[in-house]
């Protein structure tokens, strides 16, 4: 058994009409979850509508009562950290415990440069995230106040209230491939690991040696919920074929990349001719 939740790119047209719309819809035809990009704008042009991410979760939150929902993922490199833990946890709280905080590195130089941001190199970037991940959790799982002295982050006796209504609040996703430097950080901070754009055979091998880090940090492989963004090529058999495949090595839940945010007709196709087969 297979979860298959909808993952659309934000920043490819998304405006409040189009949202309302999938928001109102895809509960209704069966999906897991929704998730969405977070950027300004792509690396390349032309410009897009991109609908602000944490304003149009918290509609979601508000608006639907079954599916999850978060940022597929939200980049440190421009939301700060506490803020984004901040959002999440109200943003978990009105929606009954469904968010979930997708959490990464940054990556396109184009927007960081249009608005300002330091994307950095790659080391600083993965210190960055490191250490958000670090306040991130400080904050979501201790009850008491936290300090925390960090290279991009500090914090003094802080302490997020409300407290969660919900366990430790929402759960983390990283996402990435990368057995040096993401699975580690899953292993030692995730709730949900979210591989990216890999056949059935890498995410087994990947799956595994995540399954190893997870152990040595005195965690068990159950701890993680694995889970994959890809897109699906081919016929409805093919497209089942392939989502077949992905629970075989071992994908809970898949996250069927959809580009085009303004086609609705091509989301409903999939979800009544894919979804009751998997």
């Amino acid at each position: 058994m297979i979860d298959i939740s909808l993952m659309i790119e934000g920043q490819n047209g998304l405006n409040w009409p189009i949202w309302k719309k999938l928001v109102g819809e895809v509960e209704q035809l069966g999906f897991a979850g929704l998730f969405r990009s977070d950027h300004f704008t792509n690396p390349e042009p032309p410009d897009k509508d991109a609908l602000e991410m944490a304003v149009s979760l918290t509609y979601l939150a508000d608006h639907t009562q079954h599916i999850h929902f978060g940022p597929l993922v939200a980049p440190v490199s421009f939301r700060d950290p506490i803020m984004l833990v901040r959002q999440a946890a109200a943003i978990d709280d009105l929606s009954a415990g469904r968010m979930i905080l997708g959490v990464g590195a940054g990556w396109q130089e184009r927007e960081h440069s249009m608005f300002g941001y330091d994307l950095g190199d790659v080391p600083t970037r993965m210190g960055r995230l490191t250490e958000a991940l670090d306040v991130i959790t400080l904050l979501l799982r201790n009850d008491e106040p936290v300090s925390y002295e960090g290279q991009f982050f500090q914090l003094r006796e802080a302490q997020l209230l409300p407290r969660s209504q919900h366990q430790a609040g929402p759960r983390i996703l990283i996402g990435g491939n990368g057995p040096k430097r993401t699975l580690p950080l899953v292993a030692r901070y995730a709730d949900i690991w979210n591989a990216v754009f890999v056949s059935p055979e890498a995410f087994k091998d990947l799956s595994a040696q995540l399954d190893t880090l997870l152990l040595a940090a005195g965690r068990q492989p159950a701890d993680v919920k694995r889970t994959l963004m890809t897109a699906l090529r081919g016929s409805t058999e093919q497209q089942i074929a392939q989502i077949q495949a992905y629970a075989q090595a071992g994908v809970e839940e898949l996250m069927w990349q959809w580009p085009d945010v303004t086609d609705l007709a091509g989301i409903h196709t999939f979800a009544s001719e894919v979804l009751p087969h998997v």
